[in-house]
């Protein structure tokens, strides 16, 4: 990755026109190609960018540009759409190249893969008697997050998700539909649980007879919430 901090004005033409007038930025060229315009504020986000697949080359500047107190122009090809993002650099402060290396990506905290494995060590949040079958049951149409089983001998499928909204509600009430049918897991009841449920699905969680449950994941893993409790 090269990190440029330079005096620059920057073009780009193609599906749109756009110009920023010159000013001190930071020019991030990264190994995938892509260049990315910053400033100072703002925003997190670039002011202009080009991105893969696309090329840059460094021209010399013509004598009018010279004249105008150029000292490199940056050309940035898109190699499928042709557009080009011009960078014309009057005063470099800061070059500077480093190897990142691989990255191993991000790993998100609270995830569904996440919730469902707590969940599936705490089914007391789901009911007190109620035990683990199994988790990622298969069926036809897709595996169930959690199967339980009550001491009655009923089944009780959940989804789990971070976010619930009438999607997760709609996936759970075709997986009862299909366990429904099994005469050894008969009778069949849903649970939908997740961090945050929106009013929609809540709504139509009831209508279908699924029973939602929100989830502290804090509380789950060991970590004071800080929810406001009455005890």
């Amino acid at each position: 990755m090269r990190l440029v901090i330079a005096r620059c004005s920057v073009d780009y033409a193609g599906r749109l026109n756009a110009h920023l007038p010159e000013a001190t930025r930071l020019l991030v060229h990264k190994g995938d190609g892509s260049l990315l315009v910053h400033s100072d504020g703002g925003s997190y986000k670039p002011l202009n960018w080009m991105s893969p697949p696309c090329t840059l080359v460094v021209e010399e500047p013509d004598d009018d540009q010279a004249a105008a107190g150029v000292q490199q122009l940056w050309r940035v090809t898109h190699q499928k759409s042709g557009d080009t993002l011009l960078v014309r650099l009057y005063d470099v402060v800061h070059d500077s190249a480093h190897e990142l290396g691989t990255d191993p990506g991000l790993q998100k905290d609270g995830v569904e893969a996440d919730l469902q494995r707590l969940l599936a060590e705490q089914t007391g949040l789901i009911g007190e008697t109620l035990t683990l079958v199994r988790r990622e049951f298969p069926t036809a149409i897709g595996p169930v997050d959690l199967l339980l089983r009550d001491p009655d001998g009923g089944t009780v499928a959940v989804e789990v998700k971070r976010r619930g909204d009438i999607d997760g509600v709609e996936q759970l009430t075709r997986y009862l539909e299909l366990l429904g049918r099994d005469p050894h897991l008969a009778p069949v009841t849903g649970v939908f649980a997740a961090q945050e449920i929106k009013p929609q699905a809540k709504v139509l969680a009831a209508d279908r007879g699924i029973r939602c449950v929100t989830l502290d994941y804090d509380e789950m893993k060991g970590v004071e919430s800080g929810a406001p409790r009455l005890f």
